[in-house]
């Protein structure tokens, strides 16, 4: 009678629900695990579905992983994303603040994105690195958008390469800060807002 009863409750996941559930605990395995460590088995079993329902939705572990990897990239560009007609300088600490709420949230996945530089996986590299080069263009384009920073664009030719620094400088803050840093998350987001500011400056 329980075993029914539990059979009644049990709600059956829709095919986004269930890949969003996967690619969570894909995201879980792979931010505490080097790539070569994590089977896709161990997905499989922790999310309580069968190898072959797994293997429908991800043909192997390539595939999972980079799916992984453009679940928090496009995660990352919903929270920093520009608002049209509001100036740089004033949308940079709300982003930042709205930034890091979410690494704190969703630490697994964002350590796991970052991961996927360090894997051996060329094709995944392509995925990070594919990612990476989205938010550079996502910041690059507010700015050249903006009254103030807009003329670094044409003055600046170094512009690209100092966004990439300041972004590569953001992600060892995160990661150090997620691993128990002192810093409250003000206190990181103006760090990181000063750092970018600096960047800017003539």
């Amino acid at each position: 009678m329980a075993a029914k009863e539990g059979e009644r409750t049990r709600r059956r996941l829709s095919t986004g629900e269930r890949r969003e559930q996967l690619l969570s605990v894909g995201a879980r395995l792979f931010s505490e695990n080097p790539y070569d460590d994590v089977w896709i088995e161990q997905v499989a079993e922790i999310a309580g579905v069968s190898r072959g329902l797994l293997y429908h939705y991800f043909p192997n572990k390539r595939d999972f992983f980079a799916a992984v990897v453009e679940r928090e990239s496009e995660r990352m560009l919903r929270m920093t994303a520009a608002v049209p007609g509001v100036p740089a300088r004033e949308q940079l600490a709300a982003n930042l603040d709205a930034f890091l709420a979410y690494v704190e949230e969703h630490a697994h996945g964002y350590r796991a994105f970052h991961r996927a530089d360090a894997s051996g996986d060329q094709a995944v590299r392509k995925v990070y690195q594919r990612a990476l080069a989205a938010q550079e263009r996502q910041i690059l384009v507010a700015l050249a958008a903006d009254p103030e920073f807009g003329r670094l664009s044409e003055e600046r030719p170094e512009l690209r390469l100092a966004v990439r620094g300041w972004l590569a400088f953001t992600t060892a803050v995160c990661l150090e800060w997620l691993r128990g840093s002192d810093l409250s998350r003000e206190q990181v987001r103006d760090l990181c807002a000063r750092s970018l500011l600096g960047t800017l400056a003539p």
